[in-house]
């Protein structure tokens, strides 16, 4: 079974879907936190490192800490990056000054996870993870 691929909404705005003069992200809810300060991000970030510590029993410190760590850490970190980006729309610059790597890192994480969501029981997690993450930034009125 194939599985069918969700058309990202700058996709639609650069084939010339989107309606003139919007934003790309206007089909997923809303303006890109473009103009946001960087210290926002930051914030944002912050607190998702700290959901996803509390969520996968993982040391905040140790999603934190700067250089190479183990796996499963640093798995945990690629998917707090993904949810990062494509749940609270931070721009990949963004996302890795907040986890303190460069955005190449963010975009390494992002293609990881989504080739890695193939499999049913990590889709899983993610999903969970999105939604967690989803409800705890919509109640402080972010997304």
């Amino acid at each position: 079974m194939q599985r069918a691929t969700a058309i990202r909404p700058a996709t639609l705005f650069k084939i010339g879907r989107a309606p003139e003069g919007s934003s790309p992200y206007a089909a997923a809810g809303g303006p890109a936190p473009r103009g946001m300060k960087r210290d926002r991000a930051v914030e944002w970030c912050d607190c998702l490192i700290d959901i996803t510590a509390a969520l996968f029993n993982v040391s905040g410190k140790e999603l934190r800490r700067p250089g190479r760590s183990t796996l499963d850490v640093t798995r945990v970190r690629q998917i707090a990056m993904y949810v990062g980006h494509v749940v609270l729309r931070l721009t990949m610059s963004d996302v890795g000054r907040g986890f303190g790597r460069d955005r190449t890192t963010v975009l390494y994480a992002c293609h990881l996870v989504e080739d890695m969501r193939d499999d049913a029981d990590f889709d899983r997690i993610v999903a969970m993870m999105e939604r967690v993450a989803g409800a705890a930034f919509r109640e402080r009125g972010t997304i």
